[in-house]
């Protein structure tokens, strides 16, 4: 009984501690230099459900994500790395937001009140050359300030980067802030924010690989998803939008109800060919700017769930198409074909070349401000 009552003690103090973290700003902690010398910190994010979210400064990237599944078992969610050198060496975008234009722009560039401007190009899908992510270093690469914040019930990190006028050919100097919250409702929620002094494209999004199961679990195809999307935008052979918004009835991409990632992800059908898979822009159903339940994903061997709100018009669905196994992540297992998923919310990519989409230009003296919530539970 006294062991009993001792055990119950000890987990109070436990429950309390936790709380009390989370109730305070979290503090940096060095994670190395980059190859050039610059430091880089992480900040540590907890709630009292046992969710814990690590990020760094290098291309404020989720470094891991652990999640309780429906027995209390913690797992990381999200794909990466160990190490720091890891993330310089080579990497698919785990983790990290992307920007300045996150998406493909075709040919690597675009025409703006009067001028052209060009851009890398870092990406030649269908031997179709495009500027991917933001060019060669893009805000997956760079080192933001950080500092951690506090909320009410919840903790923080806001990360700032100046990107200036002409980097990676884009015009401006663009300020960028993205906030990242986590608090006592298991809701990781992702705060844009920008302002620049010349008109510029900006498409800013988060880049987390998940895996429910846990990462280097194996695949993701018996995930079940759930789209809030009517229409998706089709793609060339070099994955560029055609400007079509097309209907998703009768396609693999109709994921209106749920069903398994799975089902049809090796469709013969032409989109489905095209990526590979799936790698393609889903039109949300809600374009009023406001935040709204976009997907919903839910993997039953773990019980684990996450819900996907976001204020934008767009989201992408990436199925790890091109993970092949050269990259061993974090627990040291290769990932393979498939092991891990995006879900990125966006503005539609190529939109500076399509006037039918909605508008990714950011003009002086006006706001980008947009917000992507994932919230984590069980069934």
């Amino acid at each position: 009984m006294i062991l009993n009552q001792t055990a119950a003690a000890l987990a109070a103090v436990a429950a309390f501690s936790t709380l009390a973290m989370a109730s305070s700003a979290p503090a940096p902690e060095p994670f190395g230099r980059t190859a050039d010398g610059t430091p880089v910190e992480v900040y540590t994010l907890t709630n009292s459900r046992g969710v814990k979210l690590r990020a760094m400064t290098y291309g404020a990237i989720v470094l891991s994500l652990d999640v309780p599944d429906k027995k209390g078992a913690v797992a990381d969610v999200t794909l990466g790395y160990k190490t720091l050198a890891e993330y310089e060496k080579a990497s698919p975008y785990f983790g990290a937001i992307v920007g300045r234009f996150g998406n493909r722009i075709a040919g690597g560039q675009f025409s703006l009140d009067g001028s052209t401007y060009k851009l890398a190009n870092n990406n030649t899908p269908g031997g179709k050359p495009c500027s991917l992510h933001g060019g060669n270093k893009g805000f997956d690469k760079v080192v933001w300030k950080a500092e951690g914040l506090k909320g009410d019930g919840s903790q923080g990190v806001r990360f700032r980067y100046l990107s200036k006028d002409g980097e990676e050919g884009y015009p401006g100097n663009l300020q960028v802030s993205v906030t990242y919250w986590l608090n006592e409702n298991s809701e990781w929620r992702v705060e844009y924010e920008a302002t620049t002094d010349k008109a510029t494209p900006v498409n800013l999004t988060q880049h987390a690989y998940f895996n429910l199961k846990g990462e280097g679990s194996g695949d993701i195809l018996g995930h079940t998803l759930q789209i809030a999307a009517s229409k998706f935008t089709p793609v060339n052979e070099g994955m560029i939008p055609t400007g079509e918004m097309r209907s998703v009835e009768g396609t693999a991409l109709d994921f209106r109800n749920a069903r398994t990632v799975g089902d049809r992800v090796n469709s013969k059908e032409e989109q489905m060919t095209l990526g590979g898979g799936y790698d393609h822009n889903f039109v949300l159903d809600n374009q009023s700017g406001s935040l709204a339940s976009a997907a919903f994903v839910f993997e039953p061997a773990s019980g684990r769930t996450l819900e996907v709100s976001t204020t934008e018009p767009g989201i992408q669905f990436y199925c790890g198409n091109f993970l092949d196994g050269t990259l061993s992540g974090k627990s040291g297992k290769k990932y393979e074909h498939r092991n891990g998923f995006c879900l990125e919310s966006q503005h539609f990519p190529d939109s500076p070349n399509h006037s039918e989409f909605p508008s990714s230009i950011l003009r002086p003296g006006k706001t980008l401000r947009n917000t992507t919530v994932f919230k984590f539970g069980v069934k």
